[in-house]
């Protein structure tokens, strides 16, 4: 989901062509191709380090993920990569207020003796 107001920023993917239409602020593109990784203020680094963070995660930490959740990985280095320039504290406490009012209520359904796990 992306801000119809967003910027677009991307390599030159061919499929990427056409995207702009749907943003008010257009669609810049860099070729990498051709050795171009900044053209102004259009660039991609910063898109390309979360992705290589998320990598690292799932191969590294998690070593799988699951297909029914995969938004909840992408919803937690999101909020990694969003709070990783202030102190352990503030991630924390953006951490604890995040929460608040939110609970956890996803119940699995294991063996055919239909036991819930929690």
């Amino acid at each position: 989901m992306v801000d119809r107001e967003s910027t677009i920023m991307t390599d030159e993917w061919k499929s990427y062509i056409g995207i702009g239409k749907d943003f008010s602020c257009g669609h810049h593109v860099v070729k990498h191709s051709d050795g171009e990784f900044t053209k102004c203020n259009i660039f991609t680094n910063t898109v390309e380090s979360y992705f290589a963070l998320l990598k690292r995660a799932v191969m590294w930490i998690f070593h799988q993920v699951s297909k029914q959740h995969p938004q909840r990985y992408c919803a937690e280095f999101s909020f990694r990569w969003n709070h990783r320039k202030v102190s352990d504290g503030e991630c924390m406490f953006a951490a604890i207020k995040g929460a608040i009012g939110k609970r956890l209520t996803y119940r699995k359904i294991v063996g055919y003796n239909h036991r819930l796990v929690f």
